[in-house]
């Protein structure tokens, strides 16, 4: 069996994997379709993955995206540009030596286990691309880091339409839809971000949502809107905090219908709320227009749900992302509907040694929970933490399915929803608890061996 382990993408979870793993003293390969480090945050990267646009400002608060052991700069705003978050990524990677150890320019082609159980491991096909040359590594194990907004998802409406299409992926900016009648489909933080852009310069934006979101300011009574939960009061019950939240929103913002931005059927507790400092200005002076979800296209026609009917010369499709994994073979790591059958959204429970990292949706900023995701991996994949028995692992995923079904509307976005400081307390105490399991197991083997 090969001792290397194979990482699959240089984004902020992958830098934060290879730290982890060179930390823990686990030899690594890291592959990067692009030509640096990133991810979705290079603009224009060569990798043709990220969506950054030309203003994109984080939306969580600087202090809660930066890494555990690496502040953001304290001259950085509280939602810094994605230039400056890159910058950060960039120092992070030259502060712990990553950079040496990341393959640039090489995509992995193909992921299959070892058909061998006694062997174990996995054949990981890489192409490098500038030579297209291609070789095959057995690897111990494989990380997947390389992301889950990068595969777009266009709704299959009836009907042709004769203008200009495109997903929000490839929006960049809003120059080329000056004077132009644009239809934003989506109401998730890019889809806001994008129409609230557009609209400066845009004939007429209109905006359309099948259900509408909760929309939150980037700051609630001048501080930024995720600060105001605290490790502390993320302890309180889920209705304390909603009511809490709603309070502060009715104080600062008041009722959205009343800016003509339709209100949610559901609970802001039941659906990823969207934050926007701008949208509710926007629709309220005209300049944003909302419709309900779209019925059918016609030519340059885009017939509503409410029988309204609009001109549009382009539609931008901000309706989010398919999870592929097109380095698997079909039927090797079944998705459906986006669902991962992953345990803690990390163990791959019927695959040894398969781990992902990064795949959730929290309310607030993944990396630091990546980071943490790392660790464990790392702990697990050199000994000094064990993982629980695969059926244990099955009936949590099963537990996580039913309480987001519970709590959360019927939606491909909600499958890998966490809340920030519950998720942290859980991989931390999965750590403990991997902790004690390996010493247990040690202890056994000892008890085993002895005469």
């Amino acid at each position: 069996m090969p001792q290397k382990v194979c990482v699959i993408g240089a984004g902020s979870a992958g830098l934060t994997t290879i730290k982890a793993l060179k930390e823990h003293g686990i030899p690594f390969d890291c592959f990067e379709m692009g030509s640096d480090i990133g991810g979705n945050w290079r603009f224009n990267n060569d990798n043709g993955r990220s969506a950054a646009y030309e203003t994109l400002h984080i939306d969580t608060s600087k202090d809660r995206m930066a890494f555990s052991d690496f502040p953001m700069p304290e001259s950085y705003p509280n939602y810094p540009h994605h230039t400056q978050v890159l910058a950060y990524f960039e120092q992070y990677a030259d502060q712990f030596g990553l950079r040496d150890h990341i393959t640039f320019r090489t995509k992995v082609e193909r992921v299959a286990p070892i058909p061998v159980a006694s062997v174990g491991g996995y054949f990981v096909t890489v192409r490098n691309l500038d030579s297209d040359a291609t070789k095959t590594v057995h690897y111990r194990a494989v990380l997947v880091c390389n992301g889950h907004h990068w595969n777009p998802h266009i709704p299959d409406f009836p009907g042709p339409f004769a203008g200009e299409t495109l997903h929000s992926r490839a929006y960049r900016s809003n120059r080329p839809f000056a004077g132009k009648r644009v239809l934003v489909v989506g109401i998730g933080n890019s889809a806001v971000d994008i129409a609230c852009e557009v609209a400066l310069l845009s004939k007429q934006t209109f905006l359309s949502t099948r259900r509408s979101a909760v929309i939150i300011p980037r700051y609630l009574l001048g501080r930024p809107t995720d600060k105001w939960v605290t490790p502390l009061s993320s302890w309180l019950p889920p209705a304390v905090q909603m009511a809490t939240f709603k309070l502060l929103l009715a104080i600062d913002v008041g009722d959205q219908a009343r800016y003509g931005v339709y209100r949610p059927k559901h609970g802001l507790h039941q659906a990823h709320p969207t934050m926007s400092g701008e949208l509710l200005d926007r629709v309220k002076s005209g300049h944003i227009i909302m419709k309900p979800d779209v019925r059918e296209l016609a030519s340059d026609v885009v017939h509503f749900e409410d029988n309204s009917a609009e001109q549009i010369d382009v539609i931008i499709y901000a309706t989010g992302y398919l999870i592929t994994f097109p380095f698997f073979d079909p039927g090797f790591f079944e998705i459906n509907n986006n669902q991962l059958p992953l345990y803690h959204y990390v163990v791959a429970p019927d695959h040894p040694d398969l781990y992902f990292i990064g795949f959730i949706q929290p309310l607030g900023a993944i990396m630091p929970l990546a980071e943490l995701q790392a660790r464990w991996v790392a702990g697990v994949l050199n000994g000094s933490l064990a993982l629980p028995t695969k059926h244990a692992m099955r009936n949590s995923i099963a537990r996580d399915r039913r309480t987001l079904q519970k709590r959360y509307v019927t939606s491909p976005r909600h499958t890998m929803q966490v809340d920030f400081y519950p998720y942290k307390r859980r991989i931390e105490k999965e750590i403990r608890m991997s902790r004690k399991r390996a010493r247990n197991l040690q202890t056994n083997r000892f008890a085993n061996k002895r005469p």
